[in-house]
């Protein structure tokens, strides 16, 4: 069983930066796909990051150039770096630790980015 917690969402101006972490506890996330999702009023879950074990990234076209994932197995912590916000970046974002190998998949409980002047 993994827990997740996320924190650093906050309200941040236009062109503004934000770094969200997610902290794990209960196992290693270095066997874990770590991801970042989000979700705006209304709108479905998209996914935002990923970062694999190896340690490649794969980022949702809106976000690329702007943001960057990253994981410190160390530390059993992800981050989110965000940069030059906007206010579409608005939403819930959700940390998620998934494999395959054994078929587990865990959810934060979201930390909410708000982004306006």
């Amino acid at each position: 069983q993994v827990q997740l917690v996320e924190s650093g969402g906050a309200l941040v101006q236009p062109g503004g930066s934000l770094r969200l972490s997610c902290a794990a506890s209960g196992s290693a996330i270095s066997i874990y796909t770590m991801a970042w999702y989000r979700q705006a009023p209304g709108q479905q879950r998209e996914l935002v990051a990923a970062i694999i074990r190896g340690g490649s990234t794969n980022y949702a076209d809106s976000v690329k150039g702007r943001f960057a994932i990253s994981r410190d197995n160390a530390k059993n912590t992800v981050y989110l770096q965000m940069n030059s916000l906007k206010p579409e970046d608005t939403a819930v974002y959700y940390c998620n630790a998934n494999s395959r190998i054994i078929n587990k998949d865990y959810w934060g409980q979201g930390t909410q980015v708000t982004v306006s002047s």
